[in-house]
């Protein structure tokens, strides 16, 4: 039987629920009338703990400079790690570099290159997801954890079940993915059939900046696709 003191506080996490949807209305209007200015961009996902000296920090690097030359923009959580190589690359290439950045007790904070007035805050993790799937004309997935693996299937899922249009998703480092993509291949598609044939398609694996900026390319001129706004 419930107490006088625990309705009370119940009611009172009703009504703080009721109330955070303002507080979520106004993380969507603030990220779509940033964003909505920014021009055509590419998103770049990866793990906030790669330092400067790694590999694929310096692959990251390079890849963002390749896409602002080819006439994208680059997104990132605006953290550090691949977040940091990733708005670095667009930066010291003279492009546009956006910082979608969340507050974390641990890990995130806004590296330096992101440009000054495209630098977003977010508290929300579903908030900031839909402005990655907005706002990019395509994902480049970096070596990462949860995070980042969590932003790579929520992109497939809303493309495999047509909630948006299809899009370059483009893994690179078969070293890190190949495991991943035959787990999925031998384990969910052919052995019990949790998807289709065809639905690991929607991703591809890469291991240079020439590979990345060559299915971008590609992938536009054959559907002669406009951006996303």
């Amino acid at each position: 039987m419930r107490t006088k003191q625990g309705t009370k506080a119940w009611n009172e996490i009703k009504t703080n629920d009721s109330w955070a949807i303002f507080k979520i209305m106004g993380e969507f209007v603030k990220g779509y009338e940033k964003l909505s200015q920014i021009g055509p961009c590419v998103s770049i996902f990866g793990s906030a703990r790669t330092k400067p000296d790694q590999k694929y920090y310096k692959l990251t690097e390079k890849i963002a400079q390749k896409i602002v030359d080819h006439g994208y923009g680059v997104i990132t959580g605006g953290g550090p790690g691949i977040m940091e190589a990733g708005n670095k690359g667009a930066h010291l290439a003279g492009g546009t570099s956006v910082g979608l950045n969340i507050d974390l007790p641990f890990e995130q904070h806004d590296n330096p290159y992101i440009d000054s007035n495209k630098n977003v805050d977010f508290d929300y993790f579903f908030v900031r997801k839909v402005m990655f799937v907005k706002y990019s004309q395509g994902f480049v997935v970096m070596p990462g954890g949860f995070g980042t693996l969590d932003e790579l299937f929520e992109a497939i899922t809303l493309i495999q079940t047509n909630k948006i249009d299809k899009f370059p998703i483009i893994l690179v480092g078969t070293e890190y993915w190949s495991g991943l993509l035959e787990w999925i291949r031998n384990t969910l598609q052919d052995e019990f059939e949790n998807i289709s044939d065809g639905d690991i398609d929607l991703v591809q694996l890469v291991d240079t900046e020439d590979e990345v900026i060559e299915i971008l390319d590609k992938f536009y001129d054959e559907y002669n696709l406009s951006p996303n706004f």
